[in-house]
């Protein structure tokens, strides 16, 4: 964990790309698991 902050302090763009990442990862994952449910036929 103290590699993961260092090198973050010593590149800080990284940070917000990081954090973009992440953020759209966390919206990705609800859109693909509405994808995949089955809609029950009559």
């Amino acid at each position: 964990m103290e590699a993961i902050s260092a090198y973050l302090s010593e590149n800080p763009k990284m940070t917000g790309v990081l954090f973009m990442t992440l953020l759209l990862l966390s919206q990705a994952a609800p859109a693909a698991a509405n994808v995949g449910s089955a809609m029950p036929g009559p």
